[in-house]
């Protein structure tokens, strides 16, 4: 619309023209252009097309999926995108309680952001402890200064690193030190860890080891019935990385930049002005057409693999060990060996899916005199829902 209402303008500047411009060519090739792209998917009702509405706002009716939710890996709590990080960190600090090492351990991984500075500090408290398990003997690898340069650039300044030191049988202890007046703070391991070497060199491999805790994604998966309405999409505005005003802010500059952009570019500069706006997207809602006609439908990371939608699918099915193929629209196979993300195969911000059994394997159980089981499992099938 924003095209075609630039192209009417140009028509009006080009009427006060004396004549005809070197330009008149372009601007039918245009025209042409846009019209084709209209009849591809500007119409609702062209097969094999996913209508995406622009994103409305919680609550409204008619929305494909709620919202975009997770779940907290410790607790099990359902979390809104707002929710994720205050939820994970308080389930952290509860965990000291029942497990301090470990609560400490997921503390340096998440509660600081710069994962470089993560690695260098986890990496030199595990050569503070290689010199104990290596020196056992060497009073001087048991006792830490605080104030040291290297501990207080590599180590001091991560959240949950006093904890560990505490949680592992390290105490502080003010040490008088030589050629100096005043006492300084040290971190001594105590006699009753010492008696446990085994017990740092686990430690220090668990520390090594973790990972950042992370809220999972809640895949949302629901089944419907066969609709007319399963390639048409309400989506939320979760799933946009821009707000509904910076949408709309955004579609006004590109109204005005259209009478320049109709002219200058290029298929390869459309080509890559396409793949920029796949990057808008965070999330995607995907719904796979069952041969039954009944719809499966989950949410997915925009960055997520291919691979990722055949387990979902696979998980859902009552003979999970039969091989089937999923299609785009246009009959587009989608290769689960292919490591390809799905905002890589335009299935962003969602897309309808057709789900297909191996033809081999279904002909072979068809000469067998037998037929695959009911597709979905019973208990996804009896909670079916109607699409609205």
């Amino acid at each position: 619309m924003a095209a075609a209402a630039a192209l009417a303008r140009l028509e009006q500047k080009q009427s006060r023209a004396w004549g005809p411009t070197s330009q008149d060519t372009i601007r039918n090739q245009v025209r042409k252009e846009l019209q084709a792209e209209a009849t591809v998917s500007g119409s609702p009702e062209a097969p094999g097309t996913n209508v995406v509405s622009e994103p409305r706002e919680e609550g409204s009716a008619h929305l494909a999926v709620p919202g975009v939710y997770f779940t907290c890996p410790l607790t099990g709590a359902t979390l809104r995108k707002d929710q994720r990080d205050a939820c994970i960190k308080e389930a952290i600090l509860s965990h000291f309680s029942t497990d301090p090492v470990a609560a400490s351990i997921m503390k340096i991984y998440t509660f600081n952001k710069d994962q470089d500075r993560v690695k260098l500090g986890v990496d030199t408290i595990a050569k503070y402890l290689d010199n104990i398990h290596l020196h056992p003997e060497e009073e001087k690898y048991r006792k830490i200064k605080l104030q040291n340069k290297v501990f207080q650039e590599r180590i001091n300044c991560l959240e949950g690193t006093h904890e560990f030191f505490e949680a592992i049988g390290f105490q502080k202890v003010l040490l008088p030190v030589q050629d100096q007046e005043d006492p300084e703070e040290f971190y001594v391991l105590s006699e009753t860890t010492l008696a446990q070497p085994q017990s740092l060199e686990r430690h220090k491999e668990q520390l090594l080891a973790a990972e950042p805790v992370r809220a999972k994604l809640d895949r949302q998966r629901r089944v419907f019935q066969p609709s007319p309405l399963a390639s048409q999409f309400e989506l939320p505005g979760d799933f946009f990385n821009l707000t509904a005003e910076e949408i709309k802010r955004e579609q006004r500059l590109r109204s005005e930049a259209v009478e320049r952009l109709s002219v200058l570019r290029t298929k390869a500069m459309r080509e890559k002005e396409e793949q920029r706006g796949l990057r808008k997207y965070t999330y995607t809602l995907l719904r796979v057409r069952l041969p039954d006609g009944c719809l499966l439908q989950g949410t997915f990371y925009a960055r997520e693999r291919l691979g990722a939608v055949y387990g979902f699918v696979r998980e859902a099915l009552q003979s999970d060990w039969l091989p089937f193929e999923l299609l785009a629209s246009g009959g587009q196979k989608l290769s689960e060996d292919e490591n390809l993300a799905l905002n890589e195969c335009g299935l962003v911000p969602s897309a309808l899916l057709t789900f297909s059994w191996d033809m081999a394997v279904l002909e072979d159980i068809k000469a067998a005199g037998a037929e695959p089981d009911s597709i979905l499992k019973p208990e996804l099938l009896s909670a079916i829902e109607k699409l609205s």
